[in-house]
């Protein structure tokens, strides 16, 4: 029977981000116009049970990828292979690059940059999250030195990880689609006209250290004392040094509550109205491969302060005003070029929410089923 056979390794796709991608390219496209026969994955049940039901898709459920991240590996380096070629997979997606199963031929799936972005390891101390990154980068540089193909969301990650992988044989550049809910909403809260309303900025994040939300709080706090009225609305949890480091800024620069209001982690279905119920969308991170999150703040179409290390510019382009995410004045003079300039703020909004577009899953799933069957039928060696 014609038709290549492709097997997924969604085993350990936990993150939001890992999960949206898995359920965006199998929902949102037709593999079977590239070729595709048949896909075989395997994952834990509470991600196979949101994957569509369909004649090509065949899901797996072993009973180790519920339990630990030890028996997750092990099940993965011991009996992966032997699935593959009993259901006679003609290549592995392997949609993890921390993959250690390295069956042929195999497409690896880069999503985290963490172990290669410069400054960024010196931040998790002599911890055994310092250990677990270290430990990535030479399980993810082997898989990705193995693989048949490497697909990248951004040529920044790309460029980025081939400085330890060395070039590597094939690679592509697929960036992440958005959810339609973002881009069918416009922004709701309408711009001050009074110094008597306050301006409403919103930072999607959890809090980690190359986050740096205590940062944007110190500079929403300078703009305040130069008299702009201004507040911060933080969306995201988290623990551990940079969550203690954003709470004891809060506590310094609002000791009062008046302006910073953080409510934790919400839900995915709530946070296109909360972006679209603000004035100004900043995005303060350090380190990303792309940053969904950024890229949902331009399709609602909110101006954006953003900032410039990492593939940041690279996703939005001249659709916003740049500033150094370790630097508060900076972002405060980001943040007030925005504020001062009305005729910026509509022209970075109106372009970021038109870059936005090329951001769907419909283009990352034809790109992705193209770029595997070119790799399953023109293998590299």
């Amino acid at each position: 029977m014609s038709g290549i056979v492709i097997g997924i390794d969604a085993s350990r796709n936990r993150s939001g981000g890992a999960i949206d991608h898995i359920i965006g390219i199998l929902c949102e496209g037709d593999p079977l116009a590239y070729g595709v026969r048949k896909i075989h994955i395997w994952s834990y049940k509470h991600l196979l049970d949101k994957l569509p039901d369909v004649a090509w898709l065949v899901k797996h459920n072993p009973s180790e990828l519920e339990l630990s991240l030890f028996r997750q590996v092990w099940w993965q380096y011991f009996h992966l292979p032997g699935e593959l070629r009993k259901h006679e997979c003609d290549i592995l997606f392997a949609s993890d690059a921390g993959t250690v199963c390295l069956y042929r031929p195999m497409v690896v799936f880069s999503q985290d940059a963490l172990s290669y972005e410069p400054g960024v390891m010196k931040h998790f101390g002599f911890t055994l999250a310092r250990l677990r990154l270290v430990l990535l980068y030479f399980v993810q540089n082997r898989s990705m030195r193995s693989a048949n193909g490497v697909i990248y969301l951004t040529k920044y990650a790309a460029d980025l990880i081939q400085r330890s992988t060395g070039k590597l044989k094939r690679i592509a550049i697929i960036a992440h689609g958005i959810d339609k809910t973002f881009s069918q909403l416009n922004p709701q809260r309408p711009w001050p006209e009074s110094s008597d309303q306050p301006i409403r900025c919103i930072y999607v994040s959890n809090a980690e250290m190359y986050k740096n939300q205590w940062v944007v709080v110190r500079a929403v706090k300078k703009l305040r004392d130069r008299g702009f009225n201004i507040e911060l609305l933080l969306v995201g949890g988290g623990a551990g040094p940079a969550q203690r480091l954003l709470d004891d800024e809060i506590t310094f620069s609002d000791p009062g509550g008046s302006f910073v209001k953080s409510v934790g982690f919400v839900r995915h279905e709530e946070l296109p109205y909360l972006i679209a119920s603000s004035n100004v969308f900043i995005f303060a991170s350090s380190c990303e491969t792309i940053s969904i999150t950024l890229m949902e703040g331009m399709s609602v179409g909110l101006p954006i302060a953003c900032s410039d290390k990492g593939p940041m510019p690279e996703v939005l382009g001249d659709g916003g005003v740049y500033f150094d995410p370790k630097d508060a004045d900076s972002i405060a003079a980001a943040l007030e070029d925005i504020i001062v300039n009305p005729d910026l703020r509509v022209s970075i909004a109106k372009r970021a929410k038109e870059l936005s577009k090329q951001y769907t899953w419909e283009r990352c799933s034809a790109e992705t089923w193209r770029f595997l069957s070119d790799c399953a039928v023109n293998k590299v060696t």
